[in-house]
């Protein structure tokens, strides 16, 4: 074994001794700070690094989006009956969503489907961003 920072050391094990649901915070906290994700084989941390290569590192074309309305503007009604098509819920729901602004319309929603909803909603007079 090589020898070890006793900083180093103390740090490794507090790590083996943490709890699952300490673990899992530990991991979720180092992913939103840092941008460190478990690998695939589930033992080591991969960094997502810094761009040393001068723009070699393309930047992942997003899939995925989530639809905002951020405003209903003068056609509340309109809007309101718009969401109700969109999302399928009731009448009421669908004030309720329209009401509670900023409002997500669809989580994960591929850019065809998104882009659909946007203009849909902006037709009826909402404010919307993909997020």
């Amino acid at each position: 074994m090589s020898e070890v920072a006793a900083e180093l050391k103390e740090i490794g094990d507090k790590i083996a001794n943490l709890t699952l649901k300490q673990a899992k915070e530990l991991s979720d906290y180092l992913k939103d700070e840092y941008g460190i994700e478990p690998s695939a084989g589930g033992g080591v941390m991969m960094v997502a690094g810094g761009d040393a290569g001068g723009g070699a590192a393309a930047a992942v074309e997003q899939t995925e989006f989530d639809v905002v309305m951020t405003s209903f503007g003068d056609k509340k009604l309109d809007v309101v009956k718009e969401v109700k098509n969109i999302t399928g819920a009731s009448l009421m729901e669908a004030k309720k969503l329209v009401e509670g602004l900023p409002a997500k319309i669809k989580e994960k929603a591929s850019k065809e489907d998104a882009e659909k909803i946007k203009v849909a909603l902006e037709k009826a007079g909402a404010a919307v961003e993909l997020k």
